[in-house]
């Protein structure tokens, strides 16, 4: 197969918060060879990862992304790694260039695995999936009551942990931390796994996030996510130090393996969560998945947006049996609920989340209901138009 066509459905709200929620807008990826289809998307800004396939060459290792992939042949998982490959060093300098690779890239698993009528993971090397224990991803309230509440949430919708991030968390107080953290505990009951998102808030600053552990003690908390840039191993190293029975849990910041290995060998994690969305896509994810094994710490997706990135992000570790923890998104906005036209990722009597065994990544977009979302886009340079957006059919 070649590979005819790829094309970009930016898709959003009407209007954008200023909130830690990233399902408020979506770059859709579709892409098609010898009359296959298939589908992915990139967690980005999707006008930039537009900008990022198709602006004007700057030099040899600053391509446009357009020029790379169209025309490629598509047969096998060996030619999307050399694509991969071809990709990276054509885009060597744009510092874009594996959030936009990755929907791409999902794409080209989600077509491949249709046309050979296998599930993704599967061609990724897993003979079975086994299933995995959902944690309900929502943002910390505005008070501790709100909080409270959402924990009540996730409890009577069944979810067996849940995971409070960002808000107000780490810009208060340490006191006012500590009412939203037991909060999050009395919420979600005794016998939930609960999980604390600091959202990178003290960057590099250990002397800010050690007095938050105790509370983190004290309500036997899983984990202390990204409490720092992931780039600043030597501030994960110290805390990993200090931090007890509270794990440390990063990467889904992580623009390529090598991002992620050196959290797990220099930041000392005890969970490595991969976004397939941003890592390049799910090959990145299967090779960080792979380390994660090696090393005997945890590999969890990140997920906080749509039902196609959470089918896509849960391939790379379907076939692990004994890393069960999966982000789930609770909070995703309309538009993220249309993209699947309400479809999500199946769930059985226990609750626990299963790999779609439909070929590729197993999850379709609803064309129809994601077209109020849709946005026009037209790039021109001086008199030439260099970018259309497709229309969505």
């Amino acid at each position: 197969m070649k590979i005819d066509s790829v094309d970009f459905f930016y898709l959003a709200l009407p209007e954008i918060q200023n909130i830690g929620d990233g399902s408020q807008d979506s770059l859709l990826v579709r892409i098609t060879a010898d009359g296959h289809v298939g589908w992915g998307e990139s967690e980005t800004a999707p006008l930039v990862s537009i900008a990022n396939w198709c602006h004007p060459m700057s030099h040899s290792a600053c391509k446009p992304m357009r020029d790379t992939v169209l025309g490629q042949t598509l047969d096998d998982p060996a030619d999307i790694d050399r694509i991969t490959v071809a990709v990276q060093a054509d885009g060597l300098d744009t510092a874009q260039t594996d959030h936009t690779f990755a929907g791409v890239e999902i794409a080209m698993w989600d077509l491949l695995g249709r046309k050979l009528e296998e599930p993704a993971y599967r061609l990724l090397g897993y003979d079975r999936a086994y299933p995995k224990t959902p944690y309900a991803s929502m943002l910390f309230g505005d008070t501790p009551q709100e909080t409270l509440e959402g924990g009540k949430r996730a409890r009577a919708e069944g979810y067996r942990a849940a995971k409070f991030g960002w808000g107000p968390y780490g810009r208060g107080t340490v006191e006012e931390d500590r009412d939203h953290v037991f909060a999050a505990r009395e919420g979600l009951g005794t016998e939930g796994i609960l999980l604390v998102d600091a959202g990178t808030v003290w960057v590099d600053d250990v002397a800010m996030a050690e007095p938050r552990l105790a509370a983190l003690q004290e309500t036997d908390a899983t984990w202390l996510e990204e409490p720092f840039i992931g780039q600043a191993l030597t501030a994960y190293r110290d805390i990993a130090a200090i931090s007890g029975s509270v794990k440390l849990a990063g990467g889904e910041g992580a623009k390529s393996f090598y991002e992620a290995q050196h959290l797990i060998d220099y930041g000392n994690i005890g969970f490595v969560q991969i976004d397939t969305g941003r890592i390049g896509g799910l090959a990145p994810s299967k090779q960080v998945a792979d380390y994660a094994v090696a090393k005997g710490i945890t590999f969890v997706n990140h997920t906080f947006t749509t039902q196609i990135a959470l089918s896509a992000s849960l391939q790379p570790f379907a076939g692990l049996e004994h890393h069960t923890l999966c982000e789930f998104p609770v909070q995703s906005s309309e538009m993220a609920v249309a993209l699947t036209g309400g479809a999500t990722v199946p769930r059985d009597a226990n609750g626990d989340v299963l790999v779609p065994e439909a070929p590729g990544i197993g999850m379709e977009p609803d064309l129809t209901a994601v077209k109020p979302y849709l946005q026009d886009v037209k790039i021109r340079v001086n008199d030439e138009e260099i970018y259309r957006s497709s229309t969505i059919n």
